[in-house]
């Protein structure tokens, strides 16, 4: 295996395009997940233009590249998933069948443990080393919204009944509901951003956008369009007055869901869930096989999948005190975590706890 390092800036135009075309016949040789934009060189690039660290793996075999794997790297030799945290799709871009060996790769990479949290199937090599496996709901669309709602009705059809009907009436009553798929208002992201901020503070989580590097890696996504690759903000409008709002990214083949919003005044209206409905028919008609909904239990991506893939999260280690540090520190509170998550009465429990708190900051 033949390994070379680069910095962000260092990439060649010829390694982005093969990393582009391995995302390609990812799509058309059955590994979907690795078409994910959060898998794309442009985001790659994007958090090393916010973060220090980024480096990016080649693996070279049979005199080109076959395989790709960015990563954030700390001075003390840790490395962590690029965009770790923030991004809902981790590891290798390879060659169809292309086999790797994991103590090998972080030796050539100067790493002495690699974590992630949204590791994609197929990445044996990986995986071997991951806590397991967590849902990741998607919408299947590749058979057209009319296929996507028929099913949704036979599933849910309380819930699409009762979703159609607040539609209609947001319309009614705010002013005449438009869709705008592809808006490239700044000022609309800004809103976004804004509602997206109190709804963390309201339920008691930490505002990602009290961090000056996400609110930059946004901005810059959000003007990043490439022809396999873009930041896409979707906006739902009543009347003149936005409503509902969300920021993801998106490849040929795959709409990840990441900051959705409304503005709680229309919450009557569950005008997230209308929106979603939208960004469901638009991606549709583009062709695309699935919104990627990410990691996490919420009632709305419940009704609104149509199944589920599996992210891994854990860490590769070699056998270095560092690694062992890391190790210690960080296993108890991914497990409390998990733990949490996976029984419902505890997180009913911590999830109550912390909106009190949330309105208590806020002064609710």
């Amino acid at each position: 295996m033949d390994v070379a390092v680069f910095r962000p800036g260092e990439l060649s135009g010829a390694d982005r395009s093969a990393w582009t075309a391995l995302q390609s016949q990812a799509r058309s040789l059955g590994a979907p997940q690795l078409a994910n934009p959060f898998l794309s060189p442009e985001f790659t690039l994007a958090v090393g233009h916010c973060r220090g660290g980024v480096r990016i793996a080649v693996l070279h075999q049979d005199g080109g590249p076959a395989a790709f794997l960015p990563f954030q790297r700390s001075a003390l030799g840790t490395g962590r998933a690029i965009g770790l945290g923030v991004s809902d799709a981790q590891g290798l871009v390879h060659r169809p069948g292309f086999r790797w060996d994991a103590q090998d790769l972080l030796r050539a990479c100067g790493l002495s443990v690699l974590e992630f949290d949204h590791l994609v199937a197929g990445q044996d090599p990986f995986e071997a080393a991951s806590f397991g496996g967590h849902a990741s709901p998607v919408i299947e669309v590749d058979q057209g919204f009319e296929a996507y709602l028929t099913g949704l009705r036979a599933r849910s059809p309380k819930f699409t009944r009762s979703t159609l009907a607040k539609e209609r009436k947001l319309g009614r009553d705010i002013g005449p509901l438009r869709y705008v798929h592809d808006e490239r208002d700044p000022a609309a992201l800004r809103e976004l951003m804004r509602w997206k901020s109190a709804q963390y503070r309201r339920t008691g989580r930490s505002d990602r956008f009290a961090q000056p590097w996400i609110v930059r890696l946004v901005q810059r996504l959000f003007h990043t369009r490439t022809d396999s690759f873009a930041g896409l903000l979707s906006v739902l409008y009543a009347g003149e007055r936005p409503v509902a709002a969300h920021f993801g990214l998106r490849s040929p083949s795959v709409l990840a869901c990441w900051f959705p919003a409304y503005d709680p005044q229309f919450a009557k209206f569950s005008p997230g869930l209308v929106l979603h409905l939208r960004m469901a028919q638009a991606a549709a008609a583009d062709s695309m096989d699935y919104l990627d909904l990410g990691r996490g239990a919420k009632d709305y991506k419940d009704s609104l999948k149509t199944s589920e893939l599996v992210v891994s999260e854990g860490w590769v280690m070699r056998r270095h005190p560092v690694a062992l540090g890391h190790r210690a520190r960080r296993a108890p509170v991914r497990a409390l975590r998990n733990a949490v998550l996976a029984r419902p009465e505890l997180f009913a429990s911590a999830d109550r706890l912390l909106k009190r708190v949330g309105r208590i900051r806020s002064g609710g």
